[in-house]
């Protein structure tokens, strides 16, 4: 295992310093989570809308007892006793010494490395787990995985789009709520409503940006100006850009709807924070109907057995009613270098999970108006190399296949790769309040993602006064929808990689869906009226 750049290390961790590990225990049932989430948010079966509690989730999907029995036997042989589970029974988070550790996993070699002040105690080697064990653990956690890359959110004025103008229009919230089609009207008023962001990557908002925010792009529409909750720590220090940006934009376009903040430091520094925040899920009855994530990695950073854990992970919110929507990143369609004289896209993940709703990225087609919308260059977007296309999104990414020419070559990219992202919204020259100055020129997915997570909370509201059930997992009634409610974007191409075969450009938009804007943007009337039955 590489350590990524930046990381430096430290020293080698004292034998009896204290780790902490999670154990992902094997679950049952499975395929048939798989089918009945298909069946929940599919809106042409008799079983659409009829989610389960965290409890039936729970008892579908826990371990065996002969798993359970297993693991604690072998971890209790080691003399590891302080453990805790989660509802679901399917994660044990223990402590233990270094020492410990490493003879838990022959082959770990636990050191301290440090980046911009953060300390995270990993090991580069690669661990056995004993054969006995092997068979009842998917992975374990807290070992390998260092926090991703923070992207950069804001482009200041060194943008690709508009070097030169000093000024152009900024986009706040009158001017998504002009774009989108939302009315002053358009506030949420459902008691049993709420929305919610997760933060990572030592990322937090303050309330007073918030206040501040509000107070200064909040007219013309009922809000509320303060968060409902926060789950987890809040840490010190100054507000970060990522966490302004998304606490700001859901709350003012989900507007006046109960918002809570998933902040993920860790209760160890050595957690995976990702990893934390699903722990959390699992382990809570009553958390939000919408979650706006902007987070994400390379796909090929992550092993295999980890993707497809985090992908039953999403598979249970979505059975327990629950949208997820990831940003689809920043980097256009990637690149990775594969040797001198060859490259590939680069997907990321959990934008490429077949189990969530990916956000993508415009801009306006002119920046000093409310106009059209465009490709914005840098929306992350493409297929998947290690999830198939799921059933719901053929038809229509093999029409885009079929139609668009010319294409990347196919050396690429893979074709039959679940294809993302699934639609989109602005994602250029945002103001956001943070440490309390106004900032404007802020860029990137994590812009889109929370503001169309404030419209389908939205949504949501209507439903639940209509006494139906929440959206849920949105994509097979998205894709069966065909761009209805949904503004198409046509023009522009983003990223990729910078070599004489493509250019540095990836894959372009086109009537219909595109692995670029996906479906498109919000139409919120047209929209709402067709997910209101």
């Amino acid at each position: 295992m590489s350590v990524p750049e930046d990381w430096i290390l430290v020293e080698q961790v004292k034998p009896l310093e204290e780790v902490e590990l999670t154990f992902a225990l094997k679950q049952q049932n499975v395929d048939h989570l798989k089918e009945l989430l298909k069946q929940v948010s599919d809106p042409d079966s008799p079983q659409y809308g009829k989610y389960l509690s965290l409890e039936e989730v729970a008892a579908l999907a826990q371990p065996s007892q002969l798993t359970e029995k297993v693991v604690q036997n072998w971890l209790q042989s080691h003399g590891v006793k302080n453990c805790h589970t989660v509802v679901t029974r399917d994660f044990l988070q223990c402590a233990m010494t270094a020492q410990v550790a490493e003879a838990l996993l022959p082959g770990t070699k636990f050191r301290r490395y440090n980046k911009d002040g953060q300390s995270v105690l990993r090991s580069t080697s690669l661990y056995s787990v004993h054969e006995d064990v092997f068979q009842h653990l998917d992975f374990v956690g807290g070992v390998h995985r260092f926090p991703p890359r923070g992207r950069v959110v804001s482009k200041g004025f060194k943008g690709k789009r508009q070097s030169g103008l000093w000024y152009h229009l900024g986009v706040t919230p009158s001017v998504i709520r002009s774009r989108y089609n939302l009315t002053a009207k358009d506030v949420g008023t459902a008691s049993n409503n709420s929305q919610a962001v997760a933060q990572f990557l030592e990322q937090y908002y303050h309330p007073a940006d918030l206040a501040e925010f509000m107070s200064l792009f909040g007219r013309g529409f009922t809000h509320m100006s303060a968060v409902e909750r926060v789950v987890g720590t809040q840490g010190g220090g100054k507000a970060g850009i990522e966490a302004s940006l998304d606490v700001e934009y859901i709350m003012s376009s989900g507007a006046n709807i109960s918002t809570w903040v998933f902040t993920n430091p860790g209760r160890h520094e050595s957690q995976e924070p990702f990893l934390q925040w699903m722990l959390m899920l699992s382990n809570m009855s009553a958390v939000p109907w919408v979650h706006t994530i902007s987070y994400g990695d390379d796909e090929d950073s992550l092993s295999v057995a980890y993707m497809n854990r985090i992908n039953i992970e999403f598979m249970k919110a979505g059975l327990r009613g629950i949208s997820m929507l990831f940003a689809s990143g920043d980097s256009g369609a990637g690149c990775r270098h594969l040797t001198k004289e060859r490259n590939t896209f680069r997907p990321s993940f959990p934008a490429s999970s077949p189990y969530v709703t990916t956000v993508g990225g415009t801009s306006f087609q002119n920046p000093f108006k409310v106009t059209y919308e465009v490709t914005d260059s840098i929306s992350g977007g493409g297929f998947s190399n290690v999830f198939s296309m799921p059933d719901y999104q053929t038809g229509s990414v093999g029409k885009y296949l079929k139609s668009v020419k010319p294409l990347p070559p196919q050396t690429y990219f893979n074709t039959s790769g679940r294809a993302y992202p699934d639609l989109a919204a602005l994602s250029d020259n945002y103001w956001v309040v943070t440490n309390r100055v106004p900032i404007p020129f802020i860029s990137g997915t994590s812009a889109s993602t929370p503001v169309v997570g404030g419209i389908l909370s939205l949504i949501n509201d209507h439903r639940f006064l209509k006494g139906l059930p929440s959206l849920g997992f949105l994509n097979p009634r998205l894709y069966k929808l065909q761009g209805k409610g949904l503004y198409d974007v046509t023009e522009g191409c983003h990223l990729s990689c910078l070599d004489d075969k493509v250019e540095g450009k990836g894959f372009c938009a086109s009537p219909s869906w595109d692995p670029v804007t996906g479906w498109g943007t919000p139409n919120y009337p047209v929209l709402l009226k067709a997910l209101m039955d």
